[in-house]
């Protein structure tokens, strides 16, 4: 596995020096955030060219809703995720990931035709049916994220996720991203989950049970890597504590205690290094 790490847990005052840091501690590669990524992207090239990493990701992050119940919303939610696509390929990411939904269902219950659960599903087996061929075109891949029940009722399980993926026929470019915090709260059995649905993942997330860094929470990284190798799993894992998106006020201490984590990652099995 290839360890990267999202952008706003760096310390440094410039994006180089960020980056700069990322490489000296050992990483491979830096998950970027989505909004207004745009008009970074040339500076973020020149950094990636300077320092060897590479993006290993996409995070579309908090933008829009593509369950919303309006269909200008959805349209609009679905052109801010074609532009995170688009960035991806630009800068040579392996994929952008995705919630789906964040909060409680949007759309009505229309039982006995379908309830809200099955409507969710529906639509966004729809969106899929386009973004699939979106991705495949441009040589990128989509991983959808369930989160915990807190923060949604929709793909809250890898095994929900799993059954969106069935639906498009199991599309090699939409694959999961299994988030260690969010199924620390919403799977029966982490570690089980992690085997059982290997194959069906394109991306992890690593964060421990209270999202803070590995080794700072009940986690255990030795089982949870142990059990997606044992699943065939050789891809990206970052990092992806604190508050994502949010991060930058505890870059500081992030960029004290990353050493210590990193070495517990490394004796576990998330990397080679």
């Amino acid at each position: 596995m290839r360890l990267a790490i999202q952008e706003d847990m760096l310390p440094g005052a410039t994006l180089l020096d960020r980056f700069h840091l990322a490489r000296d501690l050992g990483f491979e590669g830096v998950e970027l955030w989505g909004r207004d990524l745009t008009p970074r992207a040339p500076e973020i090239a020149a950094a990636l060219a300077r320092t060897g990493l590479v993006v290993s990701a996409v995070n579309h992050g908090r933008q829009g809703d593509l369950l919303a119940p309006d269909r200008a919303e959805r349209e609009a939610a679905l052109a801010e995720l074609r532009q995170s696509i688009v960035n991806a390929v630009d800068l040579g990411a392996a994929g952008v990931i995705v919630v789906p939904h964040f909060g409680a269902p949007s759309l009505p219950d229309l039982t006995p035709y379908k309830s809200t659960a099955q409507l969710e599903f529906e639509l966004l087996h729809n969106h899929l049916r386009t973004l699939s061929d979106y991705v495949y075109a441009l040589g990128t891949s989509l991983y959808l994220e369930p989160v915990n029940p807190y923060e949604t009722q929709f793909l809250t399980t890898l095994a929900d996720a799993v059954r969106v993926r069935r639906r498009i026929k199991d599309h090699p470019h939409v694959l999961i991203a299994a988030d260690l915090f969010h199924m620390a709260l919403a799977e029966a059995d982490l570690y089980g989950a992690l085997r059982e649905h290997a194959a069906d993942i394109g991306y992890v997330h690593l964060a421990d049970s209270n999202r803070r860094l590995p080794g700072q929470g009940l986690t255990d990284f030795a089982a949870a890597s142990a059990a997606l190798r044992q699943g065939g799993y050789a891809g990206w894992a970052a990092l992806a504590c604190g508050q994502p998106g949010h991060n930058q006020p505890a870059a500081r201490q992030f960029g004290r205690e990353l050493p210590a984590a990193l070495a517990l990652l490394r004796q576990t099995g998330w990397t080679a290094v």
